[in-house]
C-alpha cells in the first residue's frame, strides 16, 4: 500500500474511535478482526464493489465489449493452451486489452481484482461461479531407456522399490494415490523419492533423462509422450480425472468483454482438453 505503518494504525485508531468499537484485537504477535471489525471489512467490501461496477458502466463495459479483462492461469497450461487462445480473442475484439497472470498457485479473485480463472482441481464451496471446460488424468510414466532397465511395474505397489521423481507442487498432492479396478479401493504408495522437485517442467525433464518414475498431470507430458520420450504405465490404476474450470465472481451484470471472452473461449478449450480423458 506504501503506507508507513504508523500512519495506518493512527487511521483504524481514529476509526474506532468514531465508531465507537474495536475493529482490530492486537496481540504482542499478531493482529486479527474483531466480529465488528469483519463485519465492517465485508460491508467496505461490497460498497467499494460496488462503486467499482459502477465506474465501469459509466465508461460502458456493460454496453460494448472494451477495456482491460484480467486472467490467472497454471503456467505450462497458460502458455500452451491458454496463451494461443487470448491471441485469437484479441485480434477479434480491439477494444479489449488483457492482463495475464500466469502461476500455479491459486489467487483471490476478488482481492487482486482478476476477471476469470483458469483452475485446476475441485473447487470449494464459494461463490464463484465455475464452467467446467474438461479434465486432466494423473498418469505415472518413465523413460522408455528406465522401463528397460527396471521392468514395467504391474501394480502400484512396486513403485515403493523403484526410483521416482516427485513433483511437489500446488496442482498435485505429495501422496501417490492409485485406485484398484478390480475393487475400486483407492490405495497410497509410499514413496521414497530420489529427488523432489517444485516445477512440473522439472521432474519431466529428469523424468526424460531416465532418472526415475514420475507422477503428473497429463498435459505435464503429453508433449514428452507424443516424441516418445516418456511411457505411460499403470493406467488401469488411475484415479478420477482432475477437473479444469473456467471461474469467474458471480455479478448481477456481466460486463461484455468478460461474456464475449467466456463465450469464445470455452467451447475452444474444450477441444483442446478433450484428448487428455481419453483412455492412453
Amino acid at each position: 500500500m506504501n503506507v508507513p505503518v504508523a500512519t495506518l494504525t493512527r487511521k483504524v485508531t481514529d476509526l474506532e474511535e468514531q465508531l465507537g468499537t474495536r475493529l482490530l484485537m492486537r496481540t504482542t504477535r499478531k493482529l486479527s478482526l474483531t466480529d465488528a471489525g469483519l463485519a465492517y471489512a465485508v460491508t467496505a467490501r461490497q460498497i467499494l464493489d460496488l462503486v467499482s461496477e459502477q465506474e465501469r458502466e459509466a465508461t460502458g463495459e456493460f454496453t460494448a465489449p472494451r477495456g482491460e479483462l484480467a486472467i490467472t492461469t497454471p503456467v505450462r497450461l497458460g502458455r500452451l493452451y491458454v496463451l494461443p487462445e487470448i491471441m485469437n480473442f484479441l485480434a477479434l475484439f480491439p477494444e479489449i486489452d488483457v492482463k495475464l497472470t500466469q502461476s500455479d498457485r491459486n489467487v483471490d479473485l476478488v482481492d487482486t481484482h482478476v476477471d476469470v480463472a483458469v483452475r485446476i482441481g475441485r473447487l470449494p464451496d464459494s461463490n464463484m461461479i465455475a464452467t467446467r471446460i474438461g479434465a486432466f488424468r494423473t498418469v505415472v510414466c518413465a523413460s522408455p531407456a528406465l522401463l528397460r532397465e527396471r521392468g514395467v511395474p504391474r501394480t502400484p505397489a512396486e513403485l515403493a522399490r523403484l526410483p521416482c521423481v516427485m513433483y511437489n507442487g500446488p496442482m498435485l498432492s505429495p501422496d501417490w494415490t492409485f485406485r484398484y479396478p478390480d475393487t475400486g479401493l483407492l490405495v497410497t504408495v509410499p514413496i521414497s523419492p530420489r529427488l523432489q522437485v517444485s516445477s512440473a517442467d522439472s521432474a519431466v525433464d529428469a523424468a526424460v533423462r531416465g532418472f526415475g518414475f514420475t507422477q503428473l498431470l497429463h498435459y505435464h507430458v503429453a508433449e514428452a509422450i507424443d516424441a516418445g520420450e516418456l511411457e505411460i504405465i499403470l493406467d488401469a490404476f488411475e484415479v478420477d480425472p482432475v477437473p479444469i474450470q473456467l471461474v469467474h465472481v458471480f455479478r448481477s451484470v456481466m460486463p461484455l468483454k468478460l461474456r464475449r471472452f467466456l463465450d469464445f473461449v470455452t467451447p475452444r478449450l474444450r477441444e483442446s482438453f478433450s484428448r487428455f480423458t481419453k483412455s492412453a
